[in-house]
This record gives structure tokens, sequence and C-alpha cells, in this order.
């Protein structure tokens, strides 16, 4: 009897283990808000130089306060850009038409999210209109190149003044 107790209480403690890590999971993937409809939320676009590693079902913030995601990614063949589609919650239909949106990073996995800035027009974004004001995301590569190219760039000049010196 104190065998199957055991047994049992083995069982109950697995199946919690799988039932967090199915939570933790959802949670980490964005897949628990798939199911929002179309009817509590709206859609409005930005278009991004380079958008790095934004996804999908990416969030999309106000002040840190999750208040939409991403709703799809698209690349304008006219302009060069990435376009990206936003569906923002209803109850946030007050964001003003000179809203500046921007590709940050976040957590240790380094999961990109679009930040919302509210300006100060009195007219707000309706379904359907387009950010003016972006700001790409900022791509380690190119950072850590324009920083070695700065430089080797003063190694250069040092060695072309001690050139100029020496032969003086």
């Amino acid at each position: 009897m104190n065998n199957r107790a055991i047994e049992i209480g083995v069982g109950l403690f697995v199946a919690i283990g799988v039932a967090a890590l199915f939570m933790l999971a959802m949670q980490v993937s964005n897949l628990s808000n798939i199911g929002s409809g179309d009817d509590d939320s709206y859609i409005i676009s930005a278009a991004f130089e380079n958008i790095g590693g934004l996804k999908e079902r990416a969030p999309v913030t106000v002040s840190g306060v999750r208040i939409g995601r991403v709703d799809a990614i698209n690349y304008d063949l006219d302009a060069y850009e990435a376009v990206v589609t936003l569906r923002i919650d209803k109850a946030f239909d007050r964001l003003p038409e000179d809203t500046a949106a921007s590709i940050f990073t976040s957590g240790l996995l380094g999961e990109q999210y679009i930040a919302l800035e509210p300006g100060g027009s009195m007219d707000n974004l309706e379904s359907g209109d387009r950010i003016q004001l972006t700001q790409s995301a900022l791509v380690l590569e190119q950072v850590i190149g324009q920083f070695l190219f700065s430089v080797a760039g003063k190694d250069t000049d040092k060695d072309t003044d001690k050139d100029a010196d020496t032969e003086q």
C-alpha cells in the first residue's frame, strides 16, 4: 500500500512538471495569444530599413506594457523596406499620429520586440494607418564592424604621424 502511494505521488509530480514546461514553452514562444479575434484589435503598419531578427507574434509595447503583437512582416519592393503589420488591442486605440516605432531586444535570448513611443499629436492612429517615424533594429555585427573600422583607422593615423615625425 505504501509503495502505491509513492508511485501515485511520483506520477503527479511528473504530470505537474510536464504541465509547467508546457506553460513555459507557450510563454516563451508567444503562442498563448494566437486565438485573439479581430473584433478586439485593429491593424497599423510601420516600415523599417532593417528589422534584424524580428518575428511574427513578437510583442508590441508602450512604456513596457504589452499592447499588441506583430501580425505580419512583408517586403515593399518599391521602397526597399520591410513593412511590419501590428495588431493592437482596441483598449489602446488612442495612439497619436506622430507615434514613433523602434525595434529593441529584450531578455537573455535576445527576443526582439517593437516599442512604440507616443507623440503629442491630437489626432490618433486609426486602423490601416502607417507609423511614419521608425528606428530600425540595432544589428550587432554592424556595430562591431564600425568599431573595428574606427579602431583600425586610428592605428593607421598613428602610423602616419610616426612616419611624418621620423622624416623631419
